[in-house]
């Protein structure tokens, strides 16, 4: 019967193959193209998402037929918000991501604020600003907390969440106290 080598010769052998072989690509790819410097750098529009980020322009005007005083605008058809002041002045506005289930238009009261908790896409969200429901479905202002778009729901989920960029929802947050007006238009 022939002698059998020790597991510690396989293992040796192998490891200085796997060495060999590594070695002789290093030098192989050492012979090939070199990536280069780019001499611009990349647009801040440029974007590897799968939403891309809503686009910041010239400020849109409030629109008509929205009501008067302190109030937060939604727009359905233009996926953008206003926080306006007791003067009829928009004080910021900002483009978002709409849920699944919208509200119908009219005026609308905010009732309930949450700090934090787990959206219905799974996702981490702070600065929930409820106010509606439509379809059984709560609706909400809130932003991630890690500052994401959302993921692209579920086919067939109900989402009432109108997701918003980090520093929107803050400062709808600080805006949207309890009991604040909040328009919605088409």
């Amino acid at each position: 019967m022939p002698a059998r080598l020790p597991s510690w010769a396989w293992v040796s052998g192998l490891t200085l193959g796997a060495v060999a072989a590594v070695a002789v690509l290093a030098v192989q790819a050492d012979q090939g193209p070199h990536p280069t410097v780019a001499a611009t750098k990349p647009s801040a529009s440029a974007s590897a998402g799968a939403h891309p980020a809503p686009e910041a322009s010239r400020p849109a005007a409030v629109p008509d037929g929205s009501g008067n005083g302190r109030r937060i605008v939604y727009s359905l058809g233009q996926k953008r918000v206003w926080l306006v002041d007791a003067s009829d002045a928009a004080r910021r506005t900002f483009t978002v991501w709409p849920g699944t289930v919208s509200p119908d238009p009219g005026t609308y009261t905010i009732g309930t604020r949450r700090d934090a908790t787990t959206g219905s896409d799974g996702v981490q969200i702070e600065h929930i600003v409820y106010f509606g429901t439509q379809d059984g479905v709560s609706v909400a202002f809130s932003n991630a907390v890690d500052g994401s778009s959302p993921p692209p729901p579920a086919s067939g989920a109900k989402t009432g969440g109108v997701r918003l960029h980090k520093a929107d929802g803050e400062a709808l947050w600080a805006f949207g106290t309890t009991g604040t007006t909040v328009a919605v238009v088409r």
